[in-house]
């Protein structure tokens, strides 16, 4: 087993070139995505025109602050329009006496998160300016806000362990989705190994060394666990303390990540059985992975996802327990307990998948 895991590590210290390139790809997806749907436009430009375009804007800045969590700004139009046409501002706010225009040159969701808060405050006022009949609201709005404040109802939302609920944090999700992710073509590459050396001839004259053939298998896949692995502790370390990213218990994130990364290599092993070849290992495996995330949706937030036939399919891949295993212990403060049913999973699927694969790839012709 040792001199094969040290052959293939001669090879991966003359060209390191593809775990380096799949460690950046993996800093990279996270930095570029992991903040889509998790921080809204935090400032909005709003501005008015006409000739009341001063009492317009003084209204509903104030009306809008006072019921919203976005801070609207006033500013002026040209600055406003310019603000969005440079994409330094995904939408502004044109206010009229009754009612208001987004000016936005994109469809990201900060749009359409900031159409439905001013929505719904332009809503509540033509329903308060129908009941009082008068424009002036103020008075009716701290007499509604004073009620409320003691009302003789009041509805608190907890978790099921009892404590404040944890706002879904989707730049977490996607960090662990891309780490698990990418590490997984670096195993797959890595197992290949073993195809390239049946057909090159190398596996049958090691056979007639006095290395054994539980040895070759062995130095394979415990090489591409070592290196799987080590790709995501990087990647993990460096987000935990150099971008500052809280990702919880370390030491059962890491646990998380030695199964899976089992796992993934026990996969890898089961599509080098059905291959054969290195050539078809390459047509078949980076054209499956790609699948998987997007059927275990693990690009969506929880709940988004509810297709029957995709969640069946996700549960014989490891991908959607590791990711939700983690985001347990980074959100949730979840303990050994807790993750151990997606370990078991995940330990079960790899006892399957190395099976099944290294039967495949002894009864090749």
């Amino acid at each position: 087993m040792y001199p094969v895991i040290y052959a293939q590590w001669v090879k991966d210290k003359r060209k390191p070139f593809l775990i380096l390139l799949f460690i950046g790809l993996s800093i990279l997806a996270t930095l570029l995505f992991g903040n889509i749907g998790e921080n809204t436009e935090s400032k909005v430009d709003i501005f008015a025109s006409g000739p009341e375009r001063e009492e317009i804007e003084e209204k509903w800045v104030t009306i809008l602050n006072e019921n919203s969590d976005i801070e609207f700004t006033v500013t002026s139009e040209e600055d406003a329009r310019e603000q969005v046409a440079e994409g330094k501002r995904d939408v502004a706010v044109h206010v009229m006496e009754h009612d208001y225009r987004l000016i936005t040159s994109s469809d990201m969701p900060n749009v359409q998160l900031v159409e439905q808060e001013v929505h719904k405050i332009f809503t509540e006022e033509a329903e308060l300016q129908a009941l009082t009949g008068t424009e002036n609201t103020a008075d009716i709005r701290k007499e509604v806000k004073s009620y409320l404040e003691n009302a003789p109802l009041l509805v608190e939302t907890e978790a099921i362990q009892g404590g404040e609920l944890t706002k879904h944090d989707m730049g977490k999700q996607l960090l662990f989705v891309f780490t698990l992710f990418i590490a997984m073509f670096t195993i797959g590459f890595k197992v290949n190994g073993i195809n390239a050396d049946k057909v090159s001839g190398v596996w049958n004259r090691l056979i007639l060394s006095p290395v054994s053939k539980v040895g070759m298998y062995s130095g394979h896949l415990v090489y591409s666990f070592i290196i799987g692995f080590f790709q995501m502790v990087v990647v993990l370390v460096l987000f935990k303390y150099v971008f500052d990213f809280e990702i919880g218990n370390f030491a059962m994130i890491l646990t998380i990540a030695a199964v899976f990364t089992l796992s993934a290599v026990s996969l890898a092993m089961l599509i080098t059985g059905i291959a054969q070849t290195p050539e078809k290992f390459y047509m078949i495996y980076p054209s499956l992975l790609p699948i998987i995330p997007g059927i275990s949706g693990l690009y969506m937030a929880p709940g988004v996802m509810d297709n029957p036939v995709f969640t069946v399919l996700a549960d014989i891949f490891p991908l959607g327990y590791a990711v939700e295993a983690m985001l347990d212990v980074a959100l949730y403060n979840a303990g050994w307990g807790d993750i151990l049913l997606p370990i078991a999973f995940m330990l079960l699927l790899a006892v399957m998948y190395m099976g099944i694969g290294i039967n495949l790839g002894e009864r090749r012709k």
